[in-house]
């Protein structure tokens, strides 16, 4: 073996699997109400509900304020431009019907910014902006023997369809025969995304030819479902521990201090 090729096969022995990202609960408090998502703002956090959004003031825990307006199953939400922004749908009902609900923290009235009715027999569960800038990112979940026709759809800034991507079987089968997935976030150019109640993430990227989704990594989190959003405070994510009825701060391990 000559020189060269001994070093390069040290160095494929010596170098370790890059380990995958294990997020860390830092902070959570009690939020009756979070049974669907949490998203936050620099003072507050947003425990989301089928029909409600409460307001809580992110220090204290203290309870801030109810939201008004209708609204039958609310899910993941996002702050956009100081207004939160929640995927909504008429789920378990049919024939499907989803909207984009939007709320203003200052009044915490609910009202329809976008509805797209019978969207291919989908239920909107996250509603994202473009991380590039301008324009929506939307899933639309399908369920029980259907939920590998999930499928995410991107708009234009008049919501116009651009592109349209499905999700690779295999995490469906992940997954289980039932459930689909609920939340979504852009991060450093891939889409992390949750399911119904595992403690995962699961880290998706566009494919750069066809349709279909790569799934990348699973990563270990401490949310159990469902919807997730970016946390302006300490750079990581909120989200929900539903079996507890807590909303959650976490970050990478590396990164928690």
């Amino acid at each position: 073996m000559t020189a060269a090729r001994l070093l390069t096969a040290v160095l494929f022995v010596s170098l370790p699997a890059l380990a995958q990202p294990v997020w860390k609960a830092t902070a959570a408090f009690p939020a009756p109400e979070a049974n669907q998502a949490a998203a936050a703002d620099d003072r507050f956090a947003y425990a989301i509900g089928s029909t409600t959004v409460v307001k809580y003031d992110r220090k204290t825990g203290e309870r801030v304020a109810v939201s008004t307006g209708k609204a039958k199953h609310l899910n993941s939400g996002i702050i956009h431009e100081a207004k939160l922004y929640c995927a909504h749908s008429n789920f378990p009902a049919k024939p499907e019907s989803s909207q984009v609900y939007v709320m203003d923290p200052a009044t915490m009235k609910l009202e329809v910014f976008k509805d797209f009715g019978n969207y291919d027999g989908g239920s909107l569960t996250w509603v994202l902006r473009d991380p590039a800038g301008g324009g929506w990112w939307c899933n639309f979940a399908k369920y029980d023997a259907e939920n590998a026709g999930t499928f995410l759809v991107k708009f234009d800034e008049r919501w116009k369809e651009l592109a349209r991507y499905t999700y690779p079987p295999e995490l469906f089968k992940k997954l289980g025969a039932k459930w689909s997935l609920s939340g979504g976030v852009w991060r450093d150019g891939d889409l992390l995304t949750t399911g119904h109640d595992a403690l995962e993430l699961y880290r998706l990227r566009l494919p750069k030819q066809g349709t279909v989704i790569e799934w990348v990594e699973t990563q270990k989190a401490p949310f159990t479902g469902q919807g997730i959003a970016h946390d302006p405070v300490t750079g990581g994510l909120v989200g929900i521990r539903r079996n507890k009825k807590e909303i959650v701060y976490a970050v990478v391990e590396r990164d928690a201090k």
